[in-house]
């Protein structure tokens, strides 16, 4: 496991090595929790790992659930609905904490657009490197991404004044709640290169 950043960190504490990843997630499903097994790896490199991965999943442990759901939303390897609904959730209400007042019929659309921007972000910094540039920057994309997967169309016409202020809140909610839930990873990650 490499300690280069948090969000890697968080990645890869819970990534399960390839040789068992298959069995492991299957077991994962049907029991709806991990297993310990005795074969496959067991070197050094092995313990190393899991010294490692169980100091940083301690470190995120501290979080609240929503929290936690909004961390691994973002850089958890295997992410499961409830987590995905719950993440969203928290964004979706801290944006309506965050926005002007507006209609019902926006704040139903809101709710796509939250899962729409929240895709995007999860997507830009993808495994916890942080390397992708948005893939629907454009909102002639972004519009098509939302009415094929959510069936919601959005007008096109005044999109920067009635869409492109809260999907820029959006984005900086996501990196507000990015910041708190990688705080307590990034204090494990230096502790963990202090005493290497």
């Amino acid at each position: 496991m490499r300690l280069n950043t948090a969000r890697q960190a968080w990645h890869d504490c819970y990534h399960t090595s390839s040789d068992q990843q298959g069995r492991a997630l299957e077991r994962l499903g049907a029991l709806g929790t991990r297993v310990q097994v005795t074969t496959g790896q067991r070197g050094a490199g092995r313990a190393a790992h899991q010294a490692l991965a169980g100091r940083v999943q301690a470190a995120i442990a501290t979080l609240r659930r929503p929290l936690k759901a909004f961390g691994d939303f973002m850089y958890c390897p295997q992410l499961d609905i409830d987590t995905q609904e719950v993440a969203q959730e928290v964004v979706f209400t801290l944006v309506q904490q965050r926005s002007p007042r507006m209609t019902a019929a926006k704040r139903e659309q809101l709710d796509y657009v939250v899962k729409g921007v929240m895709a995007r972000y999860r997507y830009m910094h993808q495994g916890g490197q942080s390397a992708n540039a948005d893939p629907l920057a454009a909102p002639e994309a972004f519009r098509a991404w939302l009415d094929a997967h959510y069936g919601v169309a959005l007008e096109s016409t005044n999109w920067t004044r009635n869409w492109g202020g809260a999907v820029s809140l959006i984005f900086a909610c996501c990196e507000d709640l990015d910041a708190v839930v990688l705080a307590p990873v990034i204090d494990a990650l230096q502790v963990m290169k202090k005493s290497a």
